[in-house]
């Protein structure tokens, strides 16, 4: 494992959209959003899933040079078409209408269809509150998750992701599959040659298990919550679906290099119509202070509010440079 800098990391993650059809703008937004979500630790949906993401720029899954286009809007609501274009391009560009949105009326939403896989879906999180908005949102995705009561993967584990603003970057930002593990973390574990700490998914005799390897074999992970998380996996893909006018989840190509036309959903909300950001700022900081009071049961690992570790993560990575695997390094190098 290499160290680099994100003045690097970015630089050379441009030089490689490029030559793709990026223009230079797009390229440089799109090395940055990846470049952030490896510096605030999910290596996972940043530079190791790069790779991922230049293949299915040169299968024609994803479209470089499309934008977003608005479709029909009525007050705070709109719905865009994503043009199949970069994933985390489209989303970044939809929760900044959100924001522009929620400026004007308190909360704004939009809802996208036919855009491609949003990466790091806690981006557009941190995007609403560091500008000192709440957000809400959430996308749907190939079938991966089995319904509870099934053997076959009919859901999406749909990711959501809930923010809340506080002072000086301090935020609160959930970002939850509804699978137990992300996929991505199950793949991560698998290379690692390393157990899961608690169950997430069924092996091919149908027993829960903590190996990640069979895991991704059977494609039968975990619903967060069992099937609790089923039920949330579906509602939040007929949001998606119904109000952005896209595909819904048993729509979608199930093979990972050709999933597209995928359906999303981004809410933010201003504050500053209704309440003082102070108050909601000392409501936040009591809530927080009770949480980190709870005795812990491994005092190595004390409580730990949503967007914490990323926070010191992010800290650590600027100071000593972001981790990347060197052989995904060195095929930048090369390209």
């Amino acid at each position: 494992m290499l160290r680099v800098s994100y003045a690097d990391l970015e630089q050379a993650l441009t030089s490689t959209l490029i030559p793709l059809g990026f223009t230079p703008a797009r390229a440089g937004l799109c090395a940055r959003l990846f470049t952030e979500t490896t510096c605030d630790g999910v290596y996972t949906h940043g530079l190791n899933r790069f790779p991922r993401f230049l293949a299915t720029i040169r299968n024609g899954v994803v479209n470089p040079t499309a934008e977003p286009t608005l479709t029909s809007a009525f007050g705070a609501i709109e719905r865009w078409h994503g043009n199949r274009g970069a994933g985390n391009l489209n989303a970044h560009a939809s929760m900044a209408r959100a924001i522009a949105l929620a400026r004007t009326h308190g909360i704004g939403c939009v809802a996208l269809a036919q855009t491609n896989h949003w990466m790091r879906g806690g981006t557009y999180g941190w995007q609403a509150a560091d500008q000192g908005l709440f957000a809400i949102s959430f996308t749907n995705t190939l079938p991966n998750l089995p319904v509870w009561g099934s053997s076959a993967p009919t859901l999406g584990n749909n990711p959501l992701v809930l923010a809340i603003p506080r002072p000086e970057g301090r935020n609160i930002v959930l970002d939850m599959a509804m699978s137990q593990y992300s996929y991505g973390t199950l793949t991560a574990y698998a290379k690692r040659g390393a157990q899961l700490p608690y169950p997430g998914g069924f092996d091919a005799q149908g027993n829960m298990t903590t190996d990640p390897a069979a895991i991704e074999q059977t494609a039968r992970a975990l619903p967060i919550g069992l099937w609790k998380g089923s039920g949330l996996s579906l509602t939040l893909d007929l949001i998606a679906a119904m109000l952005s006018g896209g595909l819904a989840t048993h729509q979608i190509e199930t093979d990972s290099l050709k999933e597209t036309g995928l359906s999303q959903l981004f809410l933010a909300i201003d504050p500053t119509h209704i309440t003082d950001p102070e108050a909601l700022a000392q409501t936040a900081t009591q809530a927080i202070a009770d949480l980190q009071s709870a005795t812990p049961i491994d005092p190595s690992r004390p409580p730990r509010y949503p967007g914490e570790e990323t926070l010191r993560l992010r800290e650590e990575n600027l100071r000593l440079g972001i981790p990347v695997e060197e052989e995904i390094w060195n095929s930048l190098a090369k390209s």
